[in-house]
């Protein structure tokens, strides 16, 4: 299916007379090159086996198979997307002297990069509605989610993410880049690429502020609504023990949200004639490799049953 998509989109390449684009990376940075190598690939492997590990656990495990969990499967996947877009093609320009990657290939990197990001904002504001219901209406939480709906909800989830990416990266390929051709960051992504179109991209300019209002605008607002219904049932239960048992199952998606609007924020909610390639950098460290390596952290070092169901698998496997 992807194949097909980049192959529709590719029609307008002819359009363009750079056929290839240069990664600037960190280029301005040569001392930390070693250091960046290790701490990328670091938080690669961590990335990676952490969220693969979730997978496993929530596939294997029968204690996880609720609604909660099977989000969380989910938000891993799109995790394993997003840094696998990202990430390998950063530390070759981190170990060559020249990053260039091919129109094609940039192409597809903002079109999975895109995808996953964009997915990962609407699974957490339905993710923030499933810690609503459980609750505030813990007595109807298995009729109100369930498998059907939860399943239903992913599948939107997913639809419209691929959706936005399609148009987005579609609408780039209709530009005509007749260079410069050196990209100000490590990976290709709307803003920068914008800068360097020799065709007009008030279109692109207009819909990538439509997706930001609704992907990063509403979808926080959404969330911040469910917290704060959230909040107000905490504060009104009357046991100190089941507040404390009610913050907990929501802490670690708090958390998760948290870290990852404040880089959405910082990285998106601004027109591309003000973006600052090194502010821009630094935030899409975070929610693009930094983000995906702490998010398995979180839900199995501050959740009980991910630690118990990991505790169950690694006595089976010493057994």
């Amino acid at each position: 299916m992807v194949d097909l998509v980049l192959s529709m989109m590719m029609l307008n390449l002819n359009q363009t007379e750079v056929t290839e684009f240069v990664l600037e990376g960190f280029s301005e940075h040569p001392g930390l090159r070693l250091f960046l190598t290790g701490c990328f690939l670091s938080l690669y492997m961590m990335a990676l086996m952490g969220n693969i590990l979730i997978i496993a656990l929530v596939t294997f495990s029968t204690g996880l198979h609720n609604p909660m969990y099977f989000f969380l499967c989910n938000l891993a996947t799109m995790d394993i997307i997003c840094t696998s877009s990202v990430i390998p093609k950063a530390l070759v320009g981190l170990v060559s002297e020249e990053n260039t990657i091919s129109f094609k290939g940039c192409m597809s990197q903002l079109f999975f990069l895109t995808w996953s990001a964009s997915s990962e904002l609407l699974l957490l504001t339905v993710m923030a509605y499933d810690r609503y219901v459980a609750i505030c209406f813990p007595l109807h939480y298995s009729s109100r989610m369930s498998p059907q709906l939860c399943g239903a909800l992913a599948m939107v989830v997913w639809f419209i993410g691929l959706v936005n990416a399609c148009v987005h990266t579609g609408l780039m390929t209709r530009l005509s880049f007749c260079g410069p051709k050196v990209i100000t960051h490590f990976f290709c992504e709307i803003p920068p690429l914008l800068l360097l179109s020799c065709s007009p991209t008030y279109v692109n300019s207009i819909l990538t502020l439509v997706a930001d209002a609704f992907f990063v605008g509403i979808n926080f607002m959404l969330t911040l609504l469910s917290y704060g219904c959230i909040i107000a049932s905490i504060l009104r239960m009357r046991s100190a023990e089941g507040k404390r048992k009610a913050f907990s199952t929501c802490s670690s998606h708090l958390i998760v949200v948290s870290v990852y609007y404040s880089s959405m924020f910082c990285a998106y909610i601004s027109p591309a004639s003000s973006y600052s390639p090194e502010r821009s950098k630094v935030t899409s460290v975070l929610y693009s490799i930094l983000s995906p390596t702490l998010n398995p952290l979180i839900y199995t070092l501050r959740n009980k049953d991910v630690k118990l169901a990991l505790g169950r698998i690694l006595a089976s496997f010493s057994h």
